[in-house]
């Protein structure tokens, strides 16, 4: 892996790195990230950050709940939640009640909700809020993406600095000179019958092992590991696809894909094995929920919540996760028991080193901007914050002349 530097990647393939996004070209496989993981191990006292995109556009009021005020109860007289159905954060508002998990990690301090979290102007376009979003530019388009820009600073030439695990590679590890490695989990299968028998021994370490024998052994487990979660095991994070009641198509009409769970089994495994990636890329789709809201936002919210708890505990300090979505919802109800495009939304941080609890103001439900929600934190002071703390970089060098940050954000 030594040799397999970001600008002969690219060179190899052809493509810049905007065409990176489509073609793949920074693709790598499990024997690169092992051997990288072998060869040049991410110091343990470097942060990692872990990006989750939730796509379509997650309803914050029925995420971080202001189940108490009268507002949110006159808006959404069908779709709101009930004070004692939701898991009580304090302050009149509590989390979506599929979200267990993360509501233990809440009274342990590890989950900081950011509210309010949005941009001036905001557009109520999936593509556009999200190239805003993912490019930390809400004025004027940019070529590249805020991580990507990252990358282009302090990367060199080393193609695994970031990764996606994702389908594709998101824009927001794009930069103008390079861009993410990516690892689609979606092109890893293994074969079956003997031949797959005869593989799975291969996994098996053995007494008196030469050093490389061994490592050659606990790669071929993991890859066995990673393929049979991405299969559907319990671990996996998936929805079995014979359940004929489930109807997985609403609310996925703006990306993003499922298997959350795996996606971040295998981000863990990568951490555990010290590969040399200081941020990784995990999504999640299916937000757009323009009907039926409830009973499909509570699903993905249980699938976001059974992923993210274990993969926080497993990696303790090791990681930072930031999650966040296009845009929220309208604050009333659609006459088709769901909501529209609104503006502003909950931004999650999870891990060991965040400073648990509320950060930023709740937005009112009752002084809004034509029916949406007025922003009270700019995205982009999140980046900013995460840029410093967690990334050790100056936010200054990634989003130009923008200098606000969250206090108190990380311990």
């Amino acid at each position: 892996m030594n040799t397999l530097t970001r600008r002969r990647f690219l060179t190899l393939s052809g493509v810049t790195a905007a065409g990176a996004l489509a073609f793949g070209a920074t693709r790598v496989n499990w024997d690169d990230l092992m051997s990288a993981a072998a060869d040049n191990p991410l110091d343990p006292n470097q942060g990692v950050l872990v990006v989750v995109t939730l796509y379509g556009g997650n309803d914050g009021l029925n995420t971080v709940v202001p189940a108490e005020d009268r507002a949110y109860q006159d808006a959404r007289p069908d779709l709101a939640y009930q004070p004692d159905e939701v898991l009580g954060l304090g302050e009149g508002l509590g989390l979506n009640p599929g979200m267990n998990g993360l509501k233990q990690l809440w009274d342990e301090r590890g989950l900081a909700i950011v509210r309010g979290v949005g941009y001036a102007q905001p557009d109520h376009s999936h593509f556009r809020s999200m190239a805003i979003w993912q490019t930390a530019s809400p004025r004027t388009s940019v070529p590249s993406g805020w991580l990507g820009r990252w990358l282009d600073e302090t990367a060199g030439d080393d193609p695994l600095r970031a990764l996606s695990v994702e389908p594709l590679l998101p824009p927001l590890l794009a930069g103008e000179r390079t861009a993410a490695a990516s690892f689609p989990l979606n092109g890893l299968k293994l074969p079956s019958g003997p031949l797959g028998d005869a593989f799975s021994a291969l996994g098996r370490t053995s007494d008196g092992e030469e050093q490389w024998q061994a490592r050659v052994a606990r790669s071929i487990a993991d890859v066995r590991h990673t393929a049979t979660t991405l299969t559907g095991s319990p671990t996996g994070g998936q929805i079995p696809s014979d359940d004929p009641d489930e109807q997985r198509d609403k609310g996925s009409s703006a990306g993003g894909g499922g298997a959350l769970g795996a996606q971040l089994d295998v981000v863990a495994r990568l951490i555990e094995a010290g590969a040399p990636c200081r941020v990784y890329s995990a999504s999640l789709g299916g937000f757009d929920t323009h009907s039926d809201e409830r009973a499909t936002q509570q699903r993905l919210l249980s699938e976001l919540d059974g992923a993210l708890t274990p993969f926080v505990r497993r990696v303790g300090k090791r990681a930072t996760v930031l999650v966040y979505s296009e845009f929220g919802r309208r604050v009333r109800a659609n006459a088709s028991d769901g909501t529209d495009h609104g503006t502003a939304g909950p931004v999650f941080l999870l891990g060991a080193n965040v400073q648990g609890g509320f950060h930023g103001a709740q937005p009112s439900l009752t002084d809004l901007d034509d029916g949406d929600l007025k922003q009270t934190t700019d995205f982009r002071d999140v980046y900013a914050t995460v840029l410093d703390r967690v990334l050790g970089t100056e936010p200054g060098r990634v989003l130009g002349d923008h200098a606000g940050q969250v206090d108190g954000l990380f311990t």
